[in-house]
């Protein structure tokens, strides 16, 4: 019946292959519950209030809605458009939420922008108006999409990786290492899980990526445990040769119950209230703009990856995937979720994830799940680009 509804054989895969390859995608994605309260969970509002209207960050009320609605609409993604996509955060715009729209009213405000623009592109899919621009907007510039995004994700790999850091003269990172060098145990266990890795895939070994997760993450952990080298900046001090965003270490519970405190926290129309009208409609307008052309490439690089697509580099079933993603922008916001956005297969045979995953984007998986925690990203991606990255590993 699996196989039936969701032409799982019809598409050259198995039931078996696609569990697997499901667990790949939820190693690869999962970095998004830690880092996605670590964007918007620190921030402040205009009132001076973190989000859900405490005076403290509760970053475990993010988590537990992240990870809900990351799994919600990744399931009717699935059920309703049949396209292997997994639906999460775009940590891009959530950044421009936090720094640039929640600084100039209050998170239940800026909440409601966000709400605002997934009710105007669900419009725009009913209307036909999307499909149509998605119609008409060449393969190739929509598969460019994608592989901009992928550029960048491999930049945040390097950067949490400590391969790449930022100088004393701005907030960009272009110098290698730390003055020039490439110091401390973080760089080398993010070295050892690259090139096992692409090592493992050279030799065709099924779940290549999932292995060197795992082992590159057991040894971070290991390494640890043993040098206590800790953080690279604690607050106060700087340690070069410390690791990026968290400290790896064995959680200390590994099961908890989730609270959903968060849910339903925003506010429709308050930010008329707080900016000028023009702001307003300018801030819905750029998360409008990003969402609408951010999930035209993802879709197109996967569906042409997968061989899904048709002559005209259309993925099967599109105004259900483009649907799903307009409801995701309006689903995820009353779960304090901004953004959510398509960005992994989910549904590639195991054998095609060898192809689609390139050393670049490996050194952001590496970064995330060892050296460093998950990669500050664009903001994943969020989000998987599989044709930018299937290119530059070959």
């Amino acid at each position: 019946m699996l196989d039936k509804f969701f032409k799982i054989s019809e598409r050259g895969s198995t039931v078996g292959t696609e569990v697997r390859g499901g667990i790949v995608t939820f190693f690869t994605m999962a970095y998004i519950v830690a880092l996605n309260p670590l964007i918007i969970g620190l921030a402040k509002d205009a009132d001076g209030k973190y989000i859900g209207g405490g005076d403290a960050p509760n970053l475990a009320l993010i988590a537990a809605a992240t990870a809900l609605v990351a799994g919600v609409l990744s399931i009717l993604m699935g059920v309703v458009a049949n396209f292997p996509l997994a639906l999460a955060t775009g940590l891009g715009l959530n950044t421009f939420v936090a720094v640039g729209i929640a600084s100039q009213m209050t998170w239940k405000d800026a909440m409601g922008l966000v709400v605002l623009e997934g009710i105007i592109i669900t419009i725009l899919v009913l209307t036909g108006f999307r499909t149509a621009v998605f119609r008409a907007v060449p393969t190739q510039l929509k598969i460019a999409i994608s592989v901009g995004i992928g550029l960048f994700i491999a930049l945040i790999g390097l950067v949490d990786s400590g391969f790449v850091r930022r100088t004393a003269q701005g907030p960009v990172p272009v110098t290698l290492g730390d003055g020039g060098e490439l110091v401390g145990w973080p760089v080398v266990v993010f070295s050892f899980g690259l090139f096992l890795t692409i090592g493992l895939m050279i030799r065709k070994v099924k779940a290549a990526l999932l292995l060197g997760i795992i082992v590159s993450t057991a040894l971070a952990v290991a390494i640890e445990s043993a040098f206590k080298i800790g953080p690279n900046f604690d607050g106060t001090n700087v340690n070069p040769k410390g690791w990026g965003l968290n400290v790896p270490a064995v959680p200390s519970d590994i099961v908890a119950t989730p609270d959903f405190g968060l849910v339903g926290q925003f506010n429709l129309f308050g930010s008329f209230e707080r900016v000028p009208l023009i702001t307003a409609l300018l801030l819905v307008f750029t998360l409008l703009l990003a969402d609408f052309f951010d999930t035209m490439g993802t879709m197109t690089a996967i569906g042409q990856e997968s061989g899904l697509n048709d002559k005209d580099g259309t993925p099967p079933n599109a105004e259900r995937i483009l649907l799903v993603d307009s409801l995701a922008a309006v689903a995820g916001v009353p779960l304090q979720f901004p953004a959510t956005l398509l960005i992994l297969n989910l549904h590639l045979a195991l054998e095609r994830v060898q192809e689609l995953v390139s050393p670049q984007l490996l050194l952001a998986y590496s970064s995330c799940l060892q050296p460093s925690s998950p990669r500050l990203l664009q903001s994943f991606l969020t989000k998987q680009r599989c044709q930018l990255l299937s290119s530059l590993a070959s």
